[in-house]
């Protein structure tokens, strides 16, 4: 399983649109919106997808001027010193 959380920041009116394309991605979910051109977008791997395929679609929304990977997570490290 591999998590992540990205802040994307945009301007604020572009705020909708980006939260619509948001919910086409897979593992997707916003997780914050301050309203102010920030949000926190959520993202984990799933059966026929990765986080990494998830987090090109994000940068390829159109309105969004930067994204920051702030956060990640995997147990395959785990996985691994177990076998």
């Amino acid at each position: 399983m591999k998590i992540v959380s990205l802040v994307l920041k945009f301007l604020p009116k572009h705020a909708d649109a980006i939260k619509a394309t948001i919910k086409t991605v897979s593992g997707a979910s916003v997780a914050a919106d301050s309203g102010d051109g920030r949000m926190i977008v959520l993202l984990e791997d799933g059966p026929g997808y990765a986080v990494s395929d998830s987090i090109l679609q994000v940068h390829q929304i159109p309105q969004v001027m930067s994204v920051t990977l702030s956060y990640e997570y995997s147990d395959e490290a785990h996985a691994l010193e177990e076998n």
